[in-house]
């Protein structure tokens, strides 16, 4: 490197450097008591459990917890708490190995607004993503939780039997939601794994997809949390954020949703998340403009 890109670079490190310090500074007390304050509406105690359960042990993480996973992430602007709650119950559920945080995350949900009959649904959907051994036992968390409100009437959620052919329906549904995108998917397996396809098309979205207890957006921004989260499903990730903006979600709700995967899955599946929606955003951008159906 020579002595003028070395003076460029540090010019532009000054810059950073001061327009990071002429910004207001933030005391960690004030992302502390802002985090406390989301805290107390999603988990609905005016003393959250988190801060007792660590306070002998690690109460340092107790204070990181609240100041940076929800002073910091949970209170951007960019997602509503009851966004925020579905992609938090969806990640949860398809990681499997975080049963005491899905259960306080199903019961925040609720806190928000989010119905039981949609929690069900999200964790019916994480089958999909993550196997039924995964949605069967996020089945069992949220019936612990209903079972411990009385201010919550958890009847079964069984829909009428959809109509039609389930093949012709879910050939429907995937061209709605992925367009172009779900197309290769499935053209990719016909000629290796034919039965493969017919299951995709079949059960994720003539089965699932087609259910009318969760809206589109919401499927796909828990589909998003949930490949995100996995960091096993890159191509899948990319497939579900066309998705997401096909049916009505924007690029900055993908950049929310993915950089929420943070404070669940960690900075490395967040980071992934990012350079797969860096992809779509560019290929979107190439075909000249959001449209990627068909």
């Amino acid at each position: 490197m020579n002595s003028a890109e070395n003076t460029k670079n540090a010019k532009n490190a000054a810059d950073a450097r001061t327009a990071r310090t002429a910004e207001p500074i933030e005391t960690t007390d004030e992302r502390y008591e802002r985090g406390l304050a989301v805290l107390r509406i999603v988990g609905g105690q005016e003393n959250p459990a988190v801060l007792d359960s660590l306070a002998d042990i690690a109460p340092d993480l107790g204070r990181m917890t609240v100041a940076f996973g929800y002073g910091d992430v949970l209170s951007r602007p960019g997602l509503t708490l009851r966004q925020r709650q579905i992609a938090t119950v969806g990640a949860l559920a398809a990681l499997g190995n975080a049963a005491p945080q899905l259960r306080f995350h199903i019961d925040g949900a609720l806190n928000v607004g989010v119905s039981p009959a949609e929690i069900v649904e999200i964790l019916i959907h994480t089958a999909v993503y993550a196997g039924f051994p995964a949605a069967l036992n996020g089945i069992g968390a949220a019936r612990e939780v209903f079972e411990a409100r009385p201010d919550v009437a958890a009847t079964p959620v069984d829909t009428e039997p959809l109509p039609g052919d389930r093949y012709e329906r879910g050939l429907a549904k995937l061209a709605e939601v992925d367009g172009h995108a779900g197309d290769q998917v499935v053209a990719s397996l016909r000629d290796i794994a034919p039965d493969l396809t017919r299951y995709i098309i079949e059960f994720a979205f003539g089965d699932i997809y087609s259910r009318s207890a969760l809206d589109l957006k919401s499927r796909e921004l828990a589909s998003v949390a949930m490949c995100t989260a996995l960091g096993t499903a890159a191509p899948q990730l990319r497939v579900h954020i066309h998705g997401f903006l096909n049916v009505g979600g924007t690029r900055e709700e993908v950049v929310e949703v993915i950089t929420q995967m943070v404070g669940y899955a960690g900075f490395p599946a967040a980071i992934n998340g990012i350079g797969a929606a860096r992809e779509v955003f560019d290929e979107r951008d190439a075909s000249g403009g959001e449209a990627r159906k068909g």
